[in-house]
């Protein structure tokens, strides 16, 4: 499964390719021969996309081989990797491109502002930048809290729909005579996986009878994946871990679950900017359950797509599920509701945000951006 900013990344360039923008992506080189194909061209830089300093000065490498090309080019860094590696390069009269964008998610701002060097690197970059945008009010507070120089240019690229589940079947698909609770998440303490199952584990017998519990996604480091196992074996709710799934895959579960739930945490600077896979459950009709932090009140409307609760608040999100688990007729509306809810943003107009005043001419509403204005995210 792709990442959230991967996901973004992928969006924003299609939306501005579908908006008459020429379009390049630079993305890491691939470790499968089974490339997809994209109406846009993608260059492969010699990275792995980890963003740890190799990988910055390979990415800054290639900048410099290319800056006679850049030069004249809008260039949107719409993730932390690129964004470090440029923070290096905007000192050289030598490589300025025609405009610099720089899109902030949410826990990169916490990292870069705990380290004193690249605070102040991002800093004299967004001072630098011709338009900076965040995906949620919450990353927007939070950037301008930690990096006051980008309160004046700020324009927000709220996250949206995947296009692929814009025309796919989303009619419930029962094949359980059980209440399936779906997460769909990388297996990491931020994602909050041993939360929901806390809670489950909490739910009266004849309740708990009635539910099973679907995880998706794995652990890329750590023992938490491993926890998670273990404590499934006790649990009275049973728990099945479907491991990753591929996107074109996932809509066939999003059919067949009842609810989703993720209690995404602050963890150490991790934090959630928003939560795609909120929408993505709200567009096949499931009422979400969720804490109500950083950006997901902006993804899940409480009590309208879902039910929120604070984080710590366990006996507050036990009676969540218990409500949804018994009231059919209340999982029906919040689904409803959130059908509409996950269509009511679009790409195209993140896309128009984000262009807006960098290219030649005015971008007026169904409008096409002028050919000759070039974007070349990182």
């Amino acid at each position: 499964m792709n990442g959230g900013i991967a996901t973004f990344v992928e969006e924003m360039a299609g939306a501005c390719h579908e908006l008459g923008q020429e379009v390049e992506v630079w993305a890491p080189q691939r470790p499968t021969p089974h490339e997809r194909t994209f109406p846009y061209p993608v260059r492969r830089v010699p990275i792995r996309g980890t963003q740890d300093l190799s990988c910055q000065l390979r990415m800054a490498r290639e900048m410099i081989a290319q800056r006679r090309h850049l030069r004249h080019r809008i260039v949107y860094l719409p993730e932390p990797g690129p964004v470090l590696a440029m923070t290096y390069l905007h000192f050289f009269d030598a490589f300025r491109p025609a405009r610099l964008a720089l899109t902030f998610h949410g826990s990169e701002i916490q990292k870069f502002a705990a380290r004193p060097a690249a605070r102040l690197l991002v800093r004299r970059l967004i001072r630098a930048a011709d338009r900076v945008t965040t995906t949620s009010r919450f990353t927007r507070e939070l950037l301008c809290s930690r990096f006051p120089d980008a309160a004046g240019k700020i324009v927000m690229t709220p996250c949206a729909l995947r296009s692929a589940f814009l025309d796919r079947d989303t009619s419930r698909m029962k094949t359980t005579n059980k209440l399936v609770i779906l997460t769909v998440g990388r297996l990491h303490p931020r994602k909050g996986q041993h939360i929901v199952m806390e809670a489950l584990d909490r739910l009266d017998d004849d309740i708990a009878s009635q539910v099973e519990y679907w995880i998706v996604g794995r652990s890329t480091r750590g023992d938490y994946e491993a926890r998670l196992r273990n404590r499934a074996k006790s649990l009275k709710v049973p728990v099945t871990f479907l491991g990753n799934i591929a996107h074109d895959e996932l809509d066939v579960l999003y059919r067949r679950a009842d609810i989703f739930a993720m209690t995404s945490v602050n963890h150490g600077h991790s934090v959630e900017g928003f939560g795609l896979v909120y929408l993505e459950a709200s567009a096949f009709g499931l009422p979400v359950v969720g804490h109500a932090i950083g950006g997901v009140p902006e993804a899940v409307l409480d009590g309208k797509t879902g039910l929120l609760v604070k984080p710590g608040d366990l006996p507050g999100l036990v009676a969540a599920f218990d409500t949804l688990i018994r009231d059919r007729r209340k999982r029906e509306e919040l689904g409803a509701a959130g059908r509409a809810w996950a269509r009511s943003r679009t790409w195209h107009d993140s896309a128009r945000n984000l262009l807006k005043g960098l290219t030649p001419h005015p971008l007026a509403e169904g409008e096409a951006v002028p050919a000759e204005s070039r974007l070349q995210p990182a």
